[in-house]
């Protein structure tokens, strides 16, 4: 009798494990995040994007940020690969930087996406992005009527080897060349930073007595900038324009600090990436490129 108990009981814990196996392999499949910084309300908007429709679709996500160094990234999504993850969601901090992290998820048979910026080299299964060249071009366009096809204009430049940085600023010089009358005086890089953007600019200002026009390849310089174009008081003689509609930058041009900035919708990029892993996940096709609408915000 004892032992045909004790057989009742041992079934019932072998019974057990097995449904804690089974639960354990039935689990929400993991994605990983690497985020370029969330010291920037871009990429902030980008993650909480990717956050909720992953708590919608039943997907557990990682996010890990790398502080825009690259060399963290690349350790990062090697934890991710360690991790076992299913997919890999990429905002690179370089674009050529990110090529050995990516290969080494292709060789772990892991799929990788881009989303913002994309890679120089690796196997990426899909990118998710706005037209970054167009969104130069229609920054260049609304700066260059606004002074009236004739001036002097700066650039303020992003991160060097951001894919972003490099489409922006092709765009946008693509418009420069067709107006001989317009003169860009300065080309420098802020890396995307508000505090290098206002140093970068007080720079400038010092060394150039007329600007009429600025173009910064994102808000947080934009809004760098702005803080030295106040302070030397020659805001009304100078016009700002941004790109990545963040809070602090739409909230200046309805202010009418900043005339113009390029909303690319992070949120939606994010969410989208996620969206884009449940499919790759379940075995669909996806698109190698998915594109997110750009918007010219004004006042």
């Amino acid at each position: 009798m004892k032992s045909t108990r004790m057989a009742r009981v041992l079934l019932c814990v072998l019974m057990m494990g097995t449904m804690a196996a089974s639960t354990a392999s039935a689990a929400a499949p993991k994605i990983g995040l690497a985020v370029s910084t969330l010291n920037n309300p871009f990429f902030v908007d980008l993650r909480d994007g990717a956050l909720e429709e992953a708590k919608k679709v039943g997907l557990t996500i990682t996010v890990a940020d790398a502080q825009n160094d690259p060399n963290r990234q690349l350790s990062q999504v090697e934890n991710f690969i360690e991790q076992g993850v299913s997919v890999i969601l990429v905002n690179p901090c370089d674009s050529a930087a990110i090529v050995p992290a990516i290969k080494a998820a292709n060789r772990a048979k892991i799929q990788v996406i881009t989303v913002d910026r994309g890679a120089d080299g690796g196997e990426v299964v899909c990118h998710i992005a706005s037209d970054n060249v167009q969104g130069g071009q229609m920054a260049g366009e609304f700066l260059a009527k606004l002074i009236g096809y004739k001036g002097k204009v700066v650039e303020l430049e992003g991160i060097p080897g951001t894919s972003a940085a490099r489409d922006r600023g092709k765009g946008f010089n693509e418009v420069m060349k067709k107006y001989p009358d317009i003169k860009i005086v300065a080309r420098q890089e802020a890396g995307f930073d508000r505090a290098k953007g206002m140093t970068v600019m007080e720079n400038i200002l010092q060394a150039q007595p007329q600007i009429d026009g600025i173009f910064c390849h994102n808000d947080e310089m934009a809004l760098g900038a702005l803080r030295a174009i106040e302070a030397a008081g020659r805001l009304s003689a100078i016009k700002i324009v941004g790109f990545d509609a963040t809070d602090d930058a739409v909230k200046s041009v309805k202010d009418g600090k900043m005339v113009a900035t390029v909303a690319q919708k992070p949120r939606v990029m994010g969410s989208t990436a996620v969206a884009t892993a449940k499919q790759v996940l379940d075995g669909a096709k996806v698109g190698a490129f998915i594109p997110v609408a750009l918007e010219l915000i004004v006042k």
